[in-house]
């Protein structure tokens, strides 16, 4: 982080303009309302980094999210870096930790304020569990209600509180303080289970996936929003979505029950002065959410970390006195810092059949697959993938010989690295939904998991979205790590050991 006290107070422009035609809101009344609330917002914005949502003429202009604090940004204003998830690099994102920072946020034109679900530096450890309630066309804020008391049925049958909190907009969203170790995997697991089995037990209420034609007259649970590279707007803060500024607040069950058994909506569509007043009346409902423990249910806890036995199938195949494959070592290889995109590897495999290996980065694991034919860049192409044991990070650079006479003996290139997005689905679920951003392939494809006709689980992986750009010959039989072909990579033989474990 980089701060210092500024030097000279916070100078304000154009406050006259303004914001919100209904009601004629400027951009002072912005600023105001900011300055007004910080004793309950700032608890919320501290020690998180934040995306701005920039309206430089107000809502009828155009507006831009901001994430890299922009270059005229005072040297006293906090910042920290965080890598990007699609591309090398870092973002300098800004962290709303004082008044003086919310304040010139505001002089900014940043209506909007979004926070990450966790706090630094701990980019992949959240605080609590998102449920974000998104009405469809022919439901509103009063169906998000009743949709609310659906959740609240699961997590009270488990022991967990939950806090409710209106968008400003048209829906609401459900935060599940946790304040404990956890992380994105398991937030967002959790999340997709309870979506998908509401989902089960309310088909005319609830959705889980974002399809738009089956959300007619129902609610979406979008479970994605637990995800490392997601924002969710704060409490307390203005939305941009109106042509009068409403604020997403913190509000009682009580309020929900009303809400969802009268269908009257509009109690909870908050002015700033309205969020101003009650937060004086009722203080901030979710205070106890920034303090709160609370511990997801066992099953999800341990998509927190690999079991102790995860590599042990991986090492009773080999012998580490025979080849120089790594062997499961805690410090075989270091994982990706916390907060850097999760990472894959494609491996062509030249044993007593020539293969593709694809490894992803999972749970502190490589989790991987055989593909006889390499995966398709062809939209809609299938091709086969055999689960086999996990591998240790460590042999996301694995290339060279592996003995013969030893597990996968043959000749491995690294034949496509780099760093992928889980779109949905866990591999528990048999189903993942995957963005690739390799050196030769890029975009979208999906795995899932079938029953073969001997009774064996086989696994389909199939290209999604588009045709991606087809990799020709020559880049095929080019390592993206050494640039050599599968024939130099033999020859030269530099990756195996003898017996007595002097490499040649």
């Amino acid at each position: 982080m980089v701060a210092r006290r500024p030097a000279t107070p916070v100078k304000f422009t154009h406050v006259e303009k303004v914001f919100f035609p209904g009601g004629k809101f400027t951009k002072g009344d912005l600023i105001e309302y900011y300055i007004g609330i910080k004793d309950w917002i700032l608890p919320h914005l501290k020690g998180r980094p934040v995306t701005l949502i920039r309206y430089p003429e107000g809502v009828t202009g155009e507006k831009f999210y901001e994430k890299n604090a922009p270059r005229f940004t005072p040297s006293w204003v906090t910042t920290f870096k965080v890598p990007r998830h699609r591309e090398a690099g870092d973002i300098n994102y800004i962290v709303v930790d004082d008044v003086n920072t919310l304040a010139w946020c505001a002089n900014l034109g940043a209506i909007e304020l979004h926070p990450f679900l966790h706090r630094l530096p701990k980019l992949n450890q959240p605080t609590w569990a998102a449920f974000d309630l998104d009405p469809g066309e022919g439901a509103d804020l009063a169906t998000c209600a009743e949709t609310a008391f659906r959740v609240k049925e699961i997590l009270d049958s488990l022991g967990l509180a939950a806090f409710p909190k209106v968008s400003g907009s048209k829906g609401l969203q459900l935060f599940v303080p946790l304040n404990t170790p956890v992380t994105y995997a398991a937030t967002a697991a959790f999340a997709k289970g309870v979506a998908e089995l509401l989902e089960q037990r309310h088909p005319d209420l609830v959705v889980s996936t974002m399809a738009k034609v089956r959300r007619r007259g129902r609610v979406l649970i979008d479970w994605s929003q637990n995800h490392t590279s997601k924002t969710t707007v704060a409490a307390y803060s203005v939305r941009g979505k109106h042509d009068q500024p409403f604020v997403a607040l913190p509000v009682g069950w009580d309020e929900l029950r009303t809400c969802a058994r009268t269908g009257r909506t509009a109690p909870l569509f908050f002015s700033p002065r309205d969020a101003l007043k009650r937060a004086g009346k009722l203080g901030d409902l979710m205070a106890p959410a920034l303090k709160l423990k609370q511990r997801l249910p066992r099953a999800f806890q341990g998509l927190a970390a690999p079991p102790a036995d995860a590599l042990q199938g991986y090492s009773r195949k080999r012998d580490f006195s025979r080849t120089r494959e790594p062997a499961p070592a805690p410090d075989s290889a270091a994982p990706a810092p916390p907060g850097r995109p999760a990472r894959f590897v494609i491996q062509k495999h030249a044993a007593s059949h020539l293969h593709y290996d694809f490894r992803l980065e999972m749970d502190g694991t490589l989790k991987s697959w055989a593909v006889p034919k390499g995966l398709s860049t062809q939209r809609g192409v299938k091709r086969s993938a055999f689960a086999v044991e996990d591998h240790p990070l460590a042999y996301l650079k694995f290339e060279g010989t592996i003995p013969e006479g030893q597990y996968g003996g043959g000749t491995v290139m690294v034949w496509d690295f780099g760093t992928y997005e889980l779109l949905g689905g866990t591999y528990a679920s048999g189903s993942l939904k995957l963005r690739l951003h390799g050196k030769k392939l890029e975009g979208e494809w999906h795995m899932f998991k079938i029953r073969s006709d001997a009774g064996k689980d086989v696994w389909l992986i199939v290209k999604s979205q588009v045709s991606a750009q087809a990799v020709g010959d020559a880049a095929d039989d080019r390592s993206v790590l050494t640039r050599r072909s599968m024939a130099r990579i033999a020859a030269d033989n530099d990756a195996q050991w003898q017996s007595s474990g002097r490499a040649r």
